[in-house]
């Protein structure tokens, strides 16, 4: 909205035109791209957006024109950038609209207009070396404990005030936009993780990887990236690994070097810290679409056929147990979320987890999340001691986050005692090393049971396995569908509906390949019938 007693925004007719392509050879570089982009379009606004015209307008409205021009010579031009990129642009030619030649008697703009417009690398270290001087001093008015409980707006005016004058006491020059950076750095800091707030926010970013204070990767799009975001030092990077360990009620120090977590908003965490980290603490962050993914959306972005998409949804609707097997960021949580939206709102369905990250959308759920020992060594409750306690909770289903240690022991024997249509995910590269994998695992729960026996167990308790890759082009599919049909001898015997056969290579780099079924009759027909939906099965069979 305009600011009080300015006139309101022009009509959109006078709202700049799109620019038009140059007439010039694309930039060979990301950073060349923007230089141009930068120049033209600060050009091209001066002389669009009069002085008069541009001291009536509010920033919010002139970042709205600016942005607008942005995205259109982006388009027009194909450059590709990140969301940190692109802002760094925007406030850039703003800034420079703002400090650059007024209506007469105009005043300099608020905010230290003496500093000028400096260049991206010399702002940055500008608002760094302003808050390695202004931090201390806010700390000395600020009760952090007490700012954190209050609305976020009152916090941020209250602190901009403080800021502004610190700046003037200790005579330090920012221009707007270096100080509206400023603040949302404290403010990073203070109420949230610092350096990693942005990428927290960037919805196209996946992992958040730290190694040590001034390396952080991220991966977008299955391809991993070198961002430039850094931490001061090893102790600002201690600093956010503490706060997210203690937001969970855990503890980070030598005596616990390695920590699972989670985010508030239920994205994961794992920290490890020296001595065992040697190069500084290293912090792994899995974040979670906070759109909802369902088998549906899977279809259609080719991680699974729509056949094979309607099998799982039988599958779980007829309460099958399922095994989600997969490497490490392959996406098993994902489809196991997406399988959990084919539970029955009527059920009860208890989940258990080191580190709560499922997001399942029925109303009756309960979660379940281990917890480690205390100070004094007590106190730990370990994924077997939850299992135990979710079996005297008269659950429908129990849905266990991964299984990875001798708690697989009890997850079978509730698959095998009424709690049909409970699942979990495990890791390993094929649906035969899953069972391998489950069978090492119950040898871990210091039960000698016969080989033969475990797998008859294994056998009865586990009706599918589905197999989820990351592929190297970076894209994640569910490459087997396999049923667990029984025993022969001492084996434990399987069947592959559905596999995804590779055909080759795209000159984009993308991997080409089909999904197919292997047009055997499901094992699991006849509990399809039980449902009404073995018409449906068949169809895609």
């Amino acid at each position: 909205m305009p600011e009080a007693g300015a006139p309101s925004i022009a009509p959109a007719s006078n709202i700049p035109a799109p620019i038009p392509p140059a007439a010039s050879t694309a930039p060979v570089s990301a950073e060349d791209a923007l230089t141009v982009a930068r120049e033209e379009l600060v050009a091209r606004l001066s002389a669009e957006i009069r002085p008069e015209r541009r001291a009536l307008l509010s920033r919010s409205d002139l970042a709205k024109l600016v942005s607008g021009a942005v995205q259109a010579y982006f388009v027009r031009h194909a450059i590709e950038s990140n969301p940190l990129s692109r802002r760094d642009l925007i406030t850039d030619i703003m800034q420079a609209l703002i400090t650059g030649p007024g209506p007469a008697g105009a005043a300099a703009p608020e905010g230290g207009g003496s500093a000028g417009l400096r260049q991206l690398p010399g702002r940055k270290a500008a608002v760094e070396a302003a808050k390695a001087q202004i931090q201390p001093l806010v700390l000395e008015h600020m009760d952090v404990a007490a700012a954190a409980e209050m609305p976020r707006a009152a916090f941020e005016a209250q602190l901009t005030g403080w800021v502004k004058e610190l700046l003037a006491e200790t005579k330090i020059q920012l221009n707007f936009v270096e100080q509206r950076e400023l603040v949302d750095s404290l403010i990073a800091d203070m109420l949230g993780l610092g350096p990693l707030e942005p990428l927290i926010a960037d919805e196209t970013v996946n992992d958040i990887m730290v190694n040590g204070p001034k390396q952080v990767y991220v991966e977008r799009r299955g391809k991993l990236e070198l961002t430039d975001v850094q931490f001061r030092d090893d102790a600002h990077l201690m600093n956010v690994a503490t706060k997210i360990v203690t937001r969970v009620g855990r503890r980070i120090d030598e005596a616990r070097p390695l920590v699972d977590a989670r985010l508030p908003d239920g994205s994961r965490v794992n920290i490890i810290i020296p001595p065992l980290a040697l190069d500084g603490a290293s912090i792994s962050i899995r974040k979670f679409s906070k759109k909802s993914i369902t088998l549906d959306t899977m279809a259609a972005g080719a991680s699974i056929s729509p056949a094979m998409a309607t099998v799982l949804k039988i599958a779980a609707r007829t309460r099958l147990n399922i095994l989600i097997s997969g490497g490490t960021g392959s996406g098993k949580t994902t489809l196991l979320n997406a399988l959990s939206r084919m539970i029955d709102s009527t059920e009860r369905t208890v989940t258990i987890e080191d580190a709560a990250e499922l997001q399942l959308q029925q109303p009756h759920v309960v979660r379940l999340e281990t917890r480690t020992a205390n100070l004094e060594g007590t106190g730990e409750i370990t994924m077997r001691d939850l299992l135990k306690n979710a079996l005297r909770m008269r659950p429908d289903r129990i849905i266990i986050g991964e299984c990875r240690g001798e708690e697989a022991l009890d997850m079978l024997q509730a698959m095998n005692t009424g709690h049909d249509g409970s699942m979990s995910t495990i890791h390993a590269n094929t649906p035969r090393e899953a069972l391998t994998r489950l069978e090492n695992m119950i040898g871990m729960a210091g039960i000698n049971l016969p080989s033969r026996a475990v797998r008859t167990q294994i056998a009865s308790a586990i009706h599918m396995i589905c197999q989820v890759n990351r592929m190297r082009d970076g894209h994640r599919r569910i490459t087997h569908i396999i049923e667990v049909v029984g025993m022969e001898g001492d084996i434990i015997t399987t069947q592959e509906l559905f596999t995804y056969q590779f055909q080759g290579e795209g000159s984009d780099g993308k991997l080409r390949g089909s999904f197919a079924s292997s047009g055997i009759r499901p094992a699991f027909l006849p509990r399809a019938e039980y449902f009404g939906l073995d018409r449906a099965l068949l169809e895609v069979i």
